[in-house]
């Protein structure tokens, strides 16, 4: 074959894998013009085991060591980007948790025409996440996936994983002084800045042979505020039109309850007043870009009314129970149970009530119930880990 590539791998103090990865990585794209460039922030050797393993390999391979990393892996990345011999590029980490195995499988993929980008997903048939270990780690990274496609929902439509470190991407489909990243997440900083059409195979993410994880409560915070640099504009007006309708809430609880009605109904009436009112403002200010390709507004306000009619059924009841027993104010009570509902209200307007009708063969909207639609999402929800 004469298709070039460019194999993109940052490491960070991963001396052990070097051999093994340019081994195994020169064995899968036999026959392809490749290269593999090794962008090094590394404290260690790393940059000389590769210089070495580099004499004998049977391919091209690189090494740029950074001093300063600016910009973490995301930083790493654009600077092989940028220094990549050809411009079909394919970004890997260098602790073998990403099979080299996999790349002719995403060149192929490549090859069909219709894709910019193709990454590997875990949970797409075939996939697997046994390398992520603990129960914790999942959870983290199923809990970080959630809010990122819940924030960029038109975006990542097509993404199952946008969290993963191993895709191809075309780059000369990118401007590469857009990108502005932080951290571990450069799929999200290139899906999140620009359009380009993505298609996914699925991987087996293997457990790390050498070295130790890079993840950490700092870098959890990196994801974080990128996370809101890229997308703070739909979650801020969000939040905005929360907090008027959290102010308007409590002023009609104090209200009522200052007319001597009981505090249960007075918050009951609060929420279905401030419910309506939320939707409309919604629709208007927050998901006005969403509602082309969504459902009708009837079924948008079903979905939106039913939610938070059964979020505020749940939490009337845990208010209550802080005023009984921790005996604060019932407004100090509906106040903080309103700060927790404002994140599972806007993973679910993002992910359900505006997301994207499904289309049948013929190009037409596939009917859909709510409910029907609701089960699926929280399904495909569920199987959907992040990469931290």
């Amino acid at each position: 074959m004469d298709t070039k590539v460019t194999v993109i791998v940052p490491t960070f103090n991963e001396r052990e894998n070097v051999a093994e990865l340019v081994a195994r990585t020169a064995a899968a794209l036999t026959g392809f013009d490749a290269e593999i460039l090794f962008v090094d922030d590394s404290s260690d050797d790393t940059a000389d085991e590769v210089a070495r393993v580099a004499a004998d390999a049977p391919l091209p391979v690189r090494v740029i060591h950074r001093v300063e990393n600016t910009g973490g892996l995301g930083g790493a990345v654009v600077v092989g980007l940028e220094a990549a011999a050809s411009d079909l590029c394919i970004v890997m980490d260098g602790d073998l948790q990403h099979p080299p195995e996999l790349l002719p499988v995403l060149l192929a993929r490549q090859a069909e025409g219709d894709a910019d980008v193709v990454a590997a997903s875990r949970y797409i048939g075939g996939g697997d996440t046994s390398g992520l270990g603990t129960a914790v780690r999942f959870g983290v990274s199923r809990a970080a996936t959630w809010l990122t496609r819940a924030m960029f929902p038109i975006r990542l439509a097509r993404s199952t994983d946008p969290m993963t470190g191993f895709f191809l991407v075309d780059r000369s489909r990118l401007d590469l002084s857009t990108l502005q990243p932080q951290g571990f997440k450069i799929l999200l900083e290139i899906l999140a800045r620009t359009d380009l059409r993505i298609a996914e195979v699925p991987m087996e993410f293997a457990e790390r042979r050498h070295g130790t994880s890079k993840a950490s409560l700092r870098q959890g915070g990196t994801f974080i505020a990128h996370l809101a640099r890229l997308r703070f504009g739909k979650m801020s007006l969000f939040a905005l039109i929360g907090a008027v309708g959290a102010v308007a809430n409590l002023a009609i609880m104090w209200l009522l309850t200052a007319a001597g009605v009981p505090y249960i109904w007075a918050a009951i009436i609060g929420a279905v007043v401030t419910i309506v009112g939320n939707f409309l403002l919604q629709e208007r200010f927050v998901f006005a870009d969403m509602r082309t390709n969504a459902r009708g507004v009837w079924q948008r306000f079903a979905a939106s009314f039913a939610f938070n009619s059964i979020e505020a059924a749940l939490r009337i009841p845990v208010m209550a129970l802080m005023v009984e027993t921790w005996h604060i104010s019932s407004v100090l009570a509906t106040g903080l149970s309103l700060i927790v509902a404002f994140f599972a209200r806007f993973l679910f307007h993002s992910l359900v009530v505006y997301a994207p009708r499904r289309r049948g063969q013929s190009g037409e909207p596939k009917p859909d119930t709510a409910t029907l639609r609701i089960i699926r999402a929280i399904d495909e929800e569920a199987m959907r880990p992040g990469e931290l």
